[in-house]
């Protein structure tokens, strides 16, 4: 009996042995899935940011160039508006002119409305 206990006990021992490696080999994979999976979204996450940053660089370079040309458009509007309002302007100067020495020359002298008795 003592044989057929030590063997019975003996199999336990390798059985649980057994059971120990199939264990540590499921940990060890374990442990490895989480490196790849970590190294595979830091792989993930550097290419989004270069695809982004592509993006970028590409909005900044077509709407640098509308601005180029917004800024000369405006430029042009302003000196257009510059030129009509000196048109005008000496359109009007001798109007403007004889209008202040008449108001001027012809002063009227009366009390002001708000002015007491």
């Amino acid at each position: 009996m003592s044989t057929s206990n030590s063997q019975g006990i003996n199999t336990l021992l390798d059985a649980e042995r057994e059971a120990a490696k199939i264990v540590q080999k499921a940990k060890q994979y374990r442990v490895q899935r989480l490196k790849d999976a970590r190294s595979e979204a830091a792989k993930d996450i550097e290419e989004l940011k270069a695809q982004k940053n592509t993006e970028y660089q590409n909005f900044v370079a077509q709407h640098s160039g509308e601005s180029d040309q917004s800024l000369g458009q405006v430029d042009q509007e302003t000196d257009t508006k510059i030129e009509e309002i000196r048109k005008a302007a000496s359109e009007h100067k001798e109007k403007a002119v004889e209008l202040m020495l008449k108001s001027i020359i012809n002063v009227v002298t009366e009390p002001h409305i708000n002015a007491r008795a």
